[in-house]
């Protein structure tokens, strides 16, 4: 008896507890502020110029991603010179190659489409040293790429790289066979969907500072690894390096958002803490924008890696689960008679698709045809056909 009450009490304790919960939504979730957000630096020589605006979103929207549309944005130098920038894409604006004088200083001028007029601080532009070096290291798991640079006059002391990945992949299995609908026929050149190209761009900050050196050197500053079951590796793979000389303000700049965005989670890490950039509302210095406007030479470097420079027993893990099934014509010992082929394979946008045909002794035409899901057979649904221009 006196169980029966203890439990009976912590019972009515728990539900007691568990009922009286409310959930928490702290001011950060549910803020109505929409901030603007700017991305990019003013390029100074021949290649383009590409700024994103884009809005900041609360985490409880679940939105991801909020380009400004509408705005008409400019670089402007210290002698009033003013080159317009074009939205190429939504929320993205670009300029041409501006080979800009530089012994001049440049900012970015913003109005959005509410009228709000932003402009950034105006910046020196910096020469960025050549990238000496892309290169990687083979590890037990994978492969670590790193970036080697100096600068021989010893005035760059800060570094920012970005990067582009694009490999090629294959399909798990091979389609010979298409549907028009009506029925199987082999496919022709053109509809070959076992062969694509992927690619992705880095999503971290990568930054280096040889500020505490004697020389103006940076040596191996890794740029991101590739696990040796990625399917990046099974062809061949390609990194396009791009490399930022930064002043010491923007170093500290994307050094303090580094902190805050990729490095918080830990009773270790650094604390939270404001993200200062140099880009203001020009009637209302209070409203945060997140941002940080630079201005220099951008410096590239492309590598490629093929399969072969890579160890034997490095094989890519597909990401799906993939079976061949087979799918007949006529089903033996179907009563009553099941045409799969026609059931499955026939109609257009089945999600099966056919992969070889299959025959039954004495007779020369197929059987049917083993066949999968469309993940299975169809590299498009994850990359293009399409090869680029740089590829060797």
């Amino acid at each position: 008896m006196k169980f029966s009450k203890k439990f009976l009490l912590y019972f009515i304790s728990v539900v007691l507890l568990t009922d009286c919960k409310k959930p928490y939504n702290p001011p950060a979730i549910t803020s109505p502020g929409s901030y603007l957000v700017v991305e990019g630096v003013i390029n100074a020589g021949s290649d383009s110029t590409i700024i994103k605006l884009s809005r900041t979103v609360n985490l409880s929207s679940g939105t991801t991603n909020n380009p400004e549309t509408g705005a008409i944005v400019s670089v402007q130098s210290s002698t009033n010179a003013t080159y317009p920038l074009v939205e190429t894409s939504t929320g993205s604006y670009a300029v041409a190659g501006l080979n800009l004088d530089i012994t001049k200083t440049y900012r970015i001028s913003i109005k959005t489409s509410n009228n709000q007029q932003y402009l950034s601080d105006l910046v020196p532009v910096k020469v960025t040293p050549p990238v000496d070096s892309v290169g990687f290291t083979v590890q037990s798991n994978g492969i670590q790429l790193y970036v080697n640079t100096h600068d021989p006059n010893n005035n760059t002391h800060y570094y920012r790289w970005d990067y582009i990945e694009t490999w090629q992949f294959h399909a798990k299995y091979y389609s010979a066979y298409i549907t028009n609908g009506v029925a199987i026929v082999p496919r022709t050149a053109d509809q070959d969907i076992y062969s694509c190209f992927g690619n992705d761009a880095s999503s971290t900050i990568l930054l280096g500072s040889s500020a505490k050196l004697s020389q103006d050197v940076i040596y191996q500053s890794p740029l991101t690894s590739v696990v040796s079951t990625s399917e990046k590796l099974e062809t061949k793979y390609s990194i396009l390096v791009n490399q930022y000389a930064l002043t010491s303000d923007a170093y500290n700049f994307y050094t303090n958002l580094k902190k805050n965005t990729e490095q918080l989670g830990s009773i270790f890490d650094a604390e939270p803490s404001e993200i200062a950039g140099n880009i203001h509302n020009v009637n209302n210095a209070a409203e945060p924008v997140i941002g940080y406007i630079s201005a220099c030479t951008v410096q590239s470097k492309r590598i490629f890696i093929a399969n072969a420079q890579l160890p034997t027993s490095w094989l890519p893990d597909y990401p799906y689960d993939c079976e061949l099934d087979s799918m007949w014509y006529d089903v033996p010992k179907s009563k009553p008679p099941l045409n799969e082929v026609a059931y499955y394979l026939i109609p257009l946008n089945s999600g099966i698709i056919p992969a070889q045909a299959f025959y039954v002794p004495g007779d020369p035409n197929p059987a049917g045809f083993l066949s999968s899901d469309s993940e299975c057979l169809d590299c498009t649904l994850r990359g293009t056909k399409t090869q680029p221009s740089f590829w060797k």
